[in-house]
């Protein structure tokens, strides 16, 4: 296998994105737009980004590609994935992915100046790519520790209609949807849209951005970011904005994407000054129709998190994970894979103890709870 550095994504070859295309149509966040409107508009200015891409030696064929970053000034590296991203993994031929990462890593490991560390996340645990991965890191001589990330809930659709899915909601929010959305539509004189794409594409930004600073999230690290993804995915067919209006005022905004057969709920805002009409949820119950009975998705997904309300409207929970390795061929690399060796030492150990007291206290624990038993029942 050949691995090949590239500085750039203007410098990274057409024949890679065959490799970002694949990996699109499992998520949204992994095409080749998608990873270099981020490293325009998402980057600490101190970072660089760096394309690692593995050729089969017949003929230059591309097997893999790892888009990752680092600060100029160190020498760790870290995947190509931002507070914006919602799953990363390395883009990979499935049929030489042992072959090729273990390729890639081996040779991460020995380049001159040697990376003293790597970190990739938020990946899917679920799937192969996940266990191939850190298999191929440990195989190339790094020392690979898993990590979790966070929680993820999503929706198999299973080819139901809308209304055949709502009946499984809970009656709570059911019944909140009924009374607030009376009130929202007669009362506030309330209307919901749905833009996809054309001419509202900037009117729907400036009101996104109106709702957004109105809300109670922190303001966006990087500004130019979310306007140039809904120009992206707009531009691909794939924008579905919700905004919600109250008496011609935007106050609660959702931005949805529909790509093969999955709809990402990828950021939702709303005006709290207007947080008792619930239009956060009836928008969301607009676009769950609209995604369902029109896009004909077989997948909800909602991304990032825990959050108690996406249990109501999710059925499945699975868990992104990552993966950190460290180089033993570099002192920093040797002293970070120690520590972190000698952490998770300790807190299998703590958690073993913990265990154990907990079954003693539950008298499970040992032949003297037995006695005790035994002469409490005499």
């Amino acid at each position: 296998m050949l691995v090949k550095r590239f500085d750039d994504f203007s410098q990274l070859p057409e024949r890679y994105s065959a490799l970002f295309d694949n990996a699109a149509r499992a998520s949204f966040d992994t095409s080749r737009e998608w990873y270099t409107h981020l490293a325009a508009t998402a980057l600490d200015p101190a970072g660089k980004v760096i394309l690692y891409g593995v050729e089969h030696p017949d003929g230059n064929r591309p097997v893999a590609i790892l888009p990752v970053r680092h600060a100029r000034d160190g020498r760790a590296l870290f995947s190509l994935s931002t507070y914006y991203s919602s799953l990363y993994a390395p883009l990979v031929d499935p049929g030489e992915q042992d072959h090729a990462l273990t390729a890639l890593f081996k040779s991460l490991k020995g380049v001159e100046p040697c990376w003293e560390s790597l970190r990739l996340h938020p990946m899917p645990s679920d799937q192969p790519i996940f266990s191939a991965t850190l298999r191929a890191l440990k195989c190339a001589g790094w020392w690979a520790f898993p990590y979790y990330c966070f929680g993820n809930w999503y929706l198999p659709v299973e080819g139901r209609r809308y209304d055949q899915y709502s009946g499984g909601l809970p009656s709570r929010l059911r019944n909140t949807i009924k009374r607030k959305g009376k009130q929202f539509f007669s009362q506030a004189e309330g209307r919901l849209e749905i833009v996809t794409g054309g001419d509202s594409v900037e009117r729907a930004i400036d009101a996104y951005n109106r709702i957004y600073l109105s809300s109670w999230k922190k303001p966006e690290p990087f500004p130019d970011f979310i306007p140039g993804m809904i120009r992206l995915f707009a531009n691909k067919g794939q924008l579905r904005l919700g905004i919600a209006y109250v008496h011609e005022v935007p106050v609660a905004a959702q931005i949805w994407i529909v790509s093969h057969g999955k709809a990402a709920i990828y950021k939702l805002a709303y005006d709290e000054q207007f947080s008792s009409l619930s239009a956060g949820s009836i928008l969301t119950e607009h676009l769950m129709r609209h995604v369902i009975d029109v896009d004909q998705v077989n997948e909800i997904d909602y991304l990032v998190g825990d959050d108690a309300y996406k249990k109501d409207w999710m059925s499945h929970r699975r868990e992104r994970w990552g993966i950190v390795a460290y180089n033993p061929r570099t002192m920093t690399g040797m002293i970070g894979g120690a520590n972190e060796m000698t952490r998770r030492t300790i807190k299998a150990g703590w958690a073993h103890l913990m265990k154990s007291v907990s079954a003693v206290k539950n008298g499970i624990g040992g032949t003297d709870n037995s006695k005790g038993d035994e002469h409490a029942g005499s």
